[in-house]
């Protein structure tokens, strides 16, 4: 689900101008994403903690030190809160899916019975208006319209029979409902089971959604440096070069 790949096609039907740069963004982040996208894990330089890795045995102890980082670490040493840190997994399910964090996280930060399809007023969600389409926001109330939040800004009541394939927990995220956002501190959680899940795209985008802070719940040892280096985009095919190449003629 998603957009397929336009910004590669329109690059290969070579229809637009190009300009081509390898400089890095600035600081240590940059440095680091940069590298990724060219398929080399750096060990960067970090002395205002810009990067941390946090390394981890299992799955409990991943969930654990994710928790503790958002709660209590990023915010006492980076100045972070935590309704300004994002937690990144690799899937929804399994021990340390989106589902587990986010439900670890809730009873945290905002604590609650649930009374509407598991939601409280002050929960952090994700909404997803349409498939492949993800907006933060948070839970403000719920009556009998639905559920009411605020993303972006912008009210919205999601009606009560829409919340349930609509309306996700959004303390933990996966990188692809993450795409197109930053945030100031984000912390990727990379458990042992995550390994299969890796590739360098994957990582590029969970990595480059921090703006100040990374930290990175580290449990697939070798794994990450691996696919890094070794594990690209997945090939796919589409159409829009072909019809493209008329205008290049014309």
């Amino acid at each position: 689900m998603g957009p397929g790949r336009v910004f590669a096609d329109l690059l290969a039907a070579r229809v637009c101008p190009q300009v081509a740069s390898r400089q890095p963004d600035p600081g240590p982040l940059g440095e680091l994403v940069s590298g990724i996208g060219i398929g080399e894990l750096n060990q960067v330089e970090a002395p205002g903690k810009e990067v941390v890795i946090v390394p981890v045995r299992d799955a409990g102890e991943a969930v654990h030190r994710a928790v503790q980082l958002v709660v209590d670490s990023v915010p006492r040493a980076i100045g972070v809160p935590a309704e300004q840190t994002q937690v990144i997994t690799p899937g929804h399910g399994g021990a340390v899916g989106t589902r587990a964090l986010n439900a670890a996280l809730k009873e945290r930060l905002n604590p609650g019975p649930g009374r509407f399809g598991g939601f409280d007023p002050g929960d952090r969600v994700v909404y997803s208006p349409v498939p492949g389409r993800a907006l933060p926001g948070r839970v403000v109330k719920a009556d009998a319209q639905g559920l009411h939040l605020s993303c972006e800004g912008e009210d919205v009541v999601v009606p009560k029979e829409r919340v349930e394939q609509s309306v996700r927990h959004g303390w933990a995220l996966t990188a692809h409902q993450a795409v197109g956002s930053r945030w100031p501190a984000v912390v990727v959680v990379l458990p042992g089971d995550a390994a299969q899940a890796l590739s360098r795209p994957w990582v590029y985008t969970a990595f480059g959604r921090a703006d100040r802070h990374l930290s990175v719940v580290h449990g697939v040892e070798q794994a990450l440096p691996r696919a890094v280096a070794e594990v690209s985009a997945k090939p796919r095919t589409t159409r829009l070069p072909v019809l493209l190449a008329p205008q290049i003629s014309s």
